[in-house]
């Protein structure tokens, strides 16, 4: 109970106090990239439910001659590279632990796919 209180404080001052930053940076990504802002990706939350990770783009949609995406490293835009470096493109994920599927302090969500290869013990764990 304190704990998620704490990641409610935490994550609505971090949202008004970040949010000139955030704008700044939705807007380099409109102009950079276009739509869509955010990528957005299914994980397993709590009891392997799943829910929406939010993140700020950092790649575009280069695609080869058969339509196919290039490989991440060739779509990283050098605007991307920095947001990753400096973390900046997890921010929006500060809304995902008001809506209580993230914890600020906790473990990392895997991918959806990583999901049927845990143990029992480990699916416990999530819990």
């Amino acid at each position: 109970m304190i704990k998620r209180m704490l990641d409610i404080v935490v994550a609505i001052t971090l949202l008004i106090v970040l949010f000139p930053i955030g704008a700044i940076i939705t807007c380099l990504i409109k102009w950079q990239l276009g739509n869509p802002i955010f990528f957005v990706q299914k994980r397993p939350g709590l009891k392997g439910e799943p829910f929406y990770l939010y993140k700020f783009r950092t790649m575009s949609h280069i695609t080869d001659a058969d339509g196919e995406l290039l490989e991440d490293a060739k779509r990283l835009t050098t605007f991307g590279r920095l947001l990753r470096n400096t973390s900046l493109d997890e921010l929006p994920q500060l809304w995902n632990v008001v809506r209580g599927e993230l914890s600020i302090v906790g473990p990392r969500p895997l991918l959806m796919e990583y999901l049927p290869l845990y143990s029992t013990e480990q699916m416990r764990s999530m819990m």
